[in-house]
Order: structure tokens, then sequence, then C-alpha cells
């Protein structure tokens, strides 16, 4: 399973980690597990995500 750590996914999204915690805090980032000490983000979770954000998107318009 490919995961990826919050920096990683930060990265991929060009959003800064501040923004992915306020996201979170909002309860709008992906699904996170820890591995250990490490916060991950999977895939899947990924994926649902951007699929959720195209939906939004595709609603506004």
């Amino acid at each position: 399973m490919r995961s990826y750590s919050i920096d990683q996914w930060c990265e991929m999204h060009d959003l800064s980690r501040a923004f992915f915690y306020k996201l979170a805090s909002q309860g709008e980032a992906p699904k996170i597990f820890k591995a250990g000490r490490c916060t991950r983000i999977s895939e899947a979770a990924n994926d649902a995500w951007v699929t959720g954000q195209e939906a939004k998107t595709a609603r506004a318009t």
C-alpha cells in the first residue's frame, strides 16, 4: 500500500502544512493513519479526497 507523509501530500497538492491542519480542523482533510510515530495518508484516502474536491467544484459551477 502506497502512502504519503503530510509533507509529501502537501507538496503533491501544492498546499502548505498549515493549510493541511486548517483542513483537518474543519474536517476537510483526507483520512490519516498512524504507522508508529509517523502520520500517513494512504493513496486510497488521497484519491477519495481528490474525488470529493472535484465533486464540490462541480456542484459549485
